[in-house]
This record gives C-alpha cells, structure tokens and sequence, in this order.
C-alpha cells in the first residue's frame, strides 16, 4: 500500500512538471495528452491531488482553452491566487472581459483570497477592453488601498486602462506621480501609443522627445509605436531619425520595425525611402508587401501599386483581404473594370468576398467604373449591419449623379438602425449640393445639429457649400461665423470664399480672402480658383489680375490650368481678348479645353472672329465630340453675317455624325 502510494506521488509529481512546461510552451496537445493519462491513473480527484487538478487548469488557462480551463477549476475546493490570476487572465486575453470581471468579484466574495499586482493588472485591462473608466477607478482605487499605487505592472496597466477609455487626464496623472526611475520603457511606449490613438498626436510626439530627453533606451514597441506620430505629422525629419536609432540601437530584427517604417516614409510621401528600406529588408511578409501598395495607392501611383502586387505573386506571398482591398481600390483609381472583376472572382474563390473592407472596396471599384448596378449586387448581399458598406453605396450613387438615390439609401440606413459616423456624412453631404433643394438641406442641418456631427468640421464646411449651392448665403455665413476662429481651416475658408463667388459678391469673396491670409491660413489652389472664379463673375478685373500677379510671385508652384481658365474668362468678360490670348501663348503648360473653352465662350459675346477661330480649332483637336464648340463658333459667324461660314460649321457637325443634345428644364413641385 505504502508502494502504491509514492508510485502515485511520483507520477503526481511527474506529471506536474511536465504540465508546469506545457503552462510555459502554452502547448495545448501536449496538455490534453497528459490530462487523458492522469484520468487514466486516478490523479484527478480533488481529494487526493488538488495541486495537481490547480496545475492542470492553469495549463488549459494558459493555453486560451477556456471550457476546459473553467470545468477543472469548478472542481478546486479552495483555488489558490495563481489559479484565479491564471483564470482571470485567460479571459481577459481572449476578450471575454467581462467573464473576467465576474470572476474578480467571486473571488473577492469568497474572501478566501487577495489580489495581488498580477490580479489587478489583468482586471484593470479588462476594464479597459470594456471601455468602463468609472469600475476602472473604483479599481485603481482598491489597489492603492492594497499597497499596489507603486508598483509598475499596476501603473502601466492603469495608464493603458485610462488611454484606452480616453482618460487622458487621468492617465496622465498616473504616469506623473510614477518616479523617474519607475518609468520603464513600456510606461513611456503606453503614453506615446495612447495619445497617437485618442487624436493628441502632437502629444504623442512631445512625449517621445521628452522621452529621448531623458536618455531613455528605445525599444522596438516604442519605434513601432512613434513611426506612426511621424507618419501622420509627416514629420519625415524625425522619421529619418528613429529610422537611424533603429540602426543604432539594432533594432533591426523585429519586422514590424520595417513594415512601421515603411508605412511611415509612404504616409511622408517619400516612396523612394521606402522602396530603399524595402529592398534592404531580410524578410518581408504579406505587411510589407502590402504597405508598400497601400503607399503607392496614397501618393497617387495605382500603376506602380499593381506591379508590387504582380511582384508579390511572382515571390509567392499568397496576399490577404487586406492586400486585396488595396488592389481593388488601385482598380478603382485606374478604372480598371477588367482586372477589378478578376479579383473579384478570385475574392470568392478565397472565401474572402464578405471580409467588409473587401465588400467596401468592390462596392467603390464598380462605383468608380460607372457600374453603379454591380456596386448594388455586392451591396445586395453585404449584412446591412456594417457602416462602410453603406458609405460606399452612398458615395458610389453620388459619383454616378443618383444624388436622390444617395439620400433615399442614407434615410434607410437609419431606418436599419446602422449607425453613420464621419465617413457616411462626407460621403452624402455633397448629394444635397447637387440637388441644391434649400429645405431638404435644412432638414439635414437639423439632423447635424441633433446628432451632434456638426461639431466635425468636415461636416460644417460641407454644410457651408450645400448652403451656399441653395442659394441661402446667410445660413452659409451663419454656419461660418459660429467656427471657433482656431478650427477654420482651409478648406472651410475656400467654401466660404467660393460662396460669395458663384454668387456675384466679389468684393465680399476678397475681403473674406484677405482676412484669411491675415488670420495666418496659407491659400492653396484650390482657395485661388474660388477668389479668381469670384473676381471673374463680378467683373473684378483689376483685383483678378491683382490676385493672379500675387500667385505668380509668392506661391508658382500652385499654378494650374483652372486658375488661367479663370483669368481669361476675367479678361474675355472684360472685353480683353488680345490679352487673354497672350496670357495662353505665355503659360508653362499645354493650355486644356476648359483655357480654350473660355476664350471661345468670350469671342461669343463680343463677336471677335479672328480669335474665335484660333480658340476653336483648339478646342476641335482637344474635344472632337463636343458639339457646344460647334455651336459656338457657327453663332459667331451668324452675330457678323458670315452665313456661308456658318452654315459650313453645321455641316461639319453633320459630317462628323454629331448632334446638339436637346436642352431641358425641370419643375419640382411638393407635396405630389
């Protein structure tokens, strides 16, 4: 009897060991394997091995094999602390939080045992994961009764805790009464990360240089973790220099050091950097491919993001959901409806075609390619749950001119109880510009107000337009009067601006110009056009050309061709045509249609031949099928009696097969 007995502690004792490295290799096949040989010997009663039934459901925990896990450890008669830590911690780190909350409260109303710093560590995470700063305080509470207000694990996990429910204040408190020397590179790293992702992304970036300040030795989460600051800020300086710490400090071996870099040089605009790091990298995954196409895509060369992808392939890195969505949306920038289509086909063959950033991208690719019918078959079988889908649809009828059918889908959205976000007004706001209906536009304003997106200012600038577009200047102004003067950016400011310009308020449109620049806005072209557009329509020639000498002199590198668009039509309206057309003659670039099209639009009106003909054998070569420039130049032939020469310009219309598109009007009438 005494025999049987140590053979039963041996293997007790065996078998704990083993199940001891199991728990360290988190080995879940080798743990089932040992837990059928100790129901096979009789090791498992409660009675006889408690330790042994603990050790084994710390091994399931471990493991993230929760049923298991949770059956043994309803057997213990008296768990002990690393039982519940272990438990705890499973189910915190397999998002069941809030079972991992439940079992902190058990455990503590079994008073048989206390939290340590590890408890409070992964109970206070779960808090975080739940998004429940208040229990998360009442927690942070207790652990300072507890003695654990100094300990490191506690405070990191608090800091991440409160950065994760957008506690900045608090977090940050936590983190100042840390000492200098408590302060661990992962208290550093929770700081920089949690304010990159609550939006203080300057903030992120002081506390990096403080960081650096303190000789604080980097680590390759604190790079990972401040290349996107970089990114964001296109602060490529201080790009350049983490990438040299990397260096310095051999960081080097860890490939999400790489593929942060990499993302970081493409959000800069610097794809020749990253093709550099790319090609010096010793391994690269399905992220760095994928990076470097999501790059190109970002700084404009969707051609240059479809040969990487033929790369990939050619070097046998099978892409995933991710990757194909890029590609999609690089379809979509190139109108590429045909290989679209291919990947498409392929998404189903992969089981991927309902990933929703997947149903997204196909939706905007069809969209794009004007095939708004296949953009409401991927739509057809999407959940109708998920916001993007939705958003896409919406922008996609938007792009097609279906702007009714645009608010007809966002009023069954809400029907739907999908919720919108940012995105989804961005996409329908510009819809009610279109339709330009005033009382529509006020119902939505309402709504804005109501549901608390026009605080964005995204959605107030965009209310500016759709306003402006309607007619009512005064809402428009009523909208831009109440921006803080600090949130006024560029854009709200050229939507103002280019309010008062398709209007006829010219004088107004340059004193809201002139009190931008003065307020410290730089203008971009886009403000120019509006100005020039502006002084164009109220005959402001002078203040035009004014405006036009200012861009030449201070900011050339805006020059496009829609700001010499604007000031020849200016001088064309004026009755200056020779210097209009010198003003052509002396561009840097190939004058377009839209430059010809004006001088033409111009000759119109004061019946000058001789430039009419120039302009329009012009705009003959740059826009064959465009029957208006026929039309045009035959009214002026027949403004100076030139019949015969007229009526040669229809006949070249009729030879061509061109026909003038008859004009319509449209009544909308209410309420019927």
């Amino acid at each position: 009897m005494d025999g049987a007995s140590q053979h039963l502690r041996a293997a007790t004792a065996r078998y704990q060991l083993l199940l001891q490295r199991c728990t360290s290799r988190k080995a879940l096949p080798n743990t089932k394997q040992i837990h059928v040989h100790t129901i096979t010997l009789g090791l498992l009663s409660p009675s006889h091995s408690p330790y042994l039934l603990s050790t084994l459901a710390a091994a399931y925990a471990m493991c993230g094999c929760a049923p298991h896990a949770r059956k043994l450890f309803d057997e213990l008669r008296n768990p002990s602390l690393f039982s519940w830590n272990a438990m705890i911690r499973m189910y915190t780190n397999t998002g069941f939080s809030y079972d991992a909350l439940r079992l902190f409260v058990q455990m503590l109303a079994s008073g048989l045992r206390w939290a340590d710093n590890y408890t409070y560590t992964f109970v206070i995470k779960a808090c975080g994961d739940c998004l429940l700063p208040q229990l998360g305080a009442v927690i942070h509470s207790r652990s300072v009764m507890n003695g654990f207000d100094s300990d490191s694990f506690v405070q990191n996990s608090l800091m991440a805790m409160y950065m994760n429910c957008g506690e900045m204040k608090a977090a940050r408190r936590v983190f100042h009464l840390m000492g200098v020397g408590a302060r661990s590179s992962v208290s550093w790293n929770t700081m920089i990360n949690g304010y990159f992702r609550n939006g203080c992304v300057k903030e992120a970036l002081m506390v990096f240089d403080w960081m650096m300040g303190r000789g604080i030795e980097p680590d390759c989460a604190t790079v990972v973790s401040v290349l996107p600051v970089c990114g964001y800020l296109k602060e490529l300086d201080v790009g350049r220099r983490v990438h040299a710490l990397v260096e310095v400090k051999n960081l080097r071996e860890n490939i999400s050091v790489w593929n942060s870099l990499l993302d970081m040089y493409a959000k800069c605009g610097n794809m020749d950097e990253a093709e550099m790091v790319f090609y010096k990298m010793d391994e690269r995954d399905v992220v760095s491919w994928t990076t470097m196409i999501n790059g190109y895509i970002l700084n404009g060369d969707a051609r240059r993001a479809l040969v990487f992808c033929q790369m990939m392939q050619f070097e046998s890195v099978k892409p995933n959901f991710v990757t194909l969505a890029s590609v999609l949306s690089a379809c979509a920038s190139l109108h590429s409806l045909k290989l679209g289509r291919c990947l498409h086909g392929w998404a189903i063959r992969q089981k991927v075609e309902s990933e929703v950033i997947v149903e997204t991208a196909l939706i905007d690719l069809y969209a794009k390619c004007n095939h708004i019918n296949l953009s409401f078959r991927v739509f057809s079988k999407t959940s109708k749950q998920r916001t993007a889908p939705w958003n896409a649809i919406i922008s996609g009828c938007n792009h097609n001119g279906l702007s009714r059918k645009a608010i007809e889908l966002f009023k069954q959205m809400l029907i739907e109880a999908v919720g919108p976000d940012d995105a989804t007004l961005n996409s329908l706001l510009p819809a009610y510009a279109i339709i330009t209906d005033l009382q529509q536009a006020r119902n939505m304003h309402c709504y804005l107000i109501k549901s608390g997106f026009l605080s964005r200012i995204e959605a107030t600038t965009i209310l500016i337009d759709v306003y402006s577009k309607c007619g009512s200047l005064k809402s428009a102004r009523n909208i831009f009067n109440g921006i803080p003067e600090n949130d006024k950016d560029i854009i709200t400011w050229s939507a103002i601006i280019a309010g008062y310009g398709i209007h006829g308020h010219g004088e107004t449109a340059i004193s809201l110009f002139n009190q931008m620049v003065q307020s410290g806005v730089k203008p971009n072209e886009i403000t120019f056009t509006s100005i020039l557009h502006a002084c164009s329509h109220a005959g402001l020639v002078d203040e035009g050309l004014s405006l036009f000498k200012f861009m030449l002199e201070d900011n050339p590198a805006c020059l496009c061709t829609d700001h010499y668009t604007c000031v020849v039509d200016l001088l064309g309206r004026a009755g200056r045509l020779e210097e209009a057309y010198e003003l052509i003659r002396t561009m840097a670039f190939r004058p377009n249609h839209a430059v010809w099209g004006a001088l033409l639009g111009a000759c119109v009106i004061h019946e000058n031949v001789e430039l009419g003909e120039v302009a329009a054998k012009w705009l003959f070569e740059l826009e064959p099928a465009n029957t208006g420039n026929y039309v045009l130049l035959a009214n002026i032939y027949s403004a100076v009696g030139r019949w015969r020469d007229a009526e040669h310009v229809r006949l070249m219309m009729n030879d061509i097969g061109l026909r003038k598109t008859p004009a319509h009007s449209l009544i909308e009438l209410r309420n019927i």
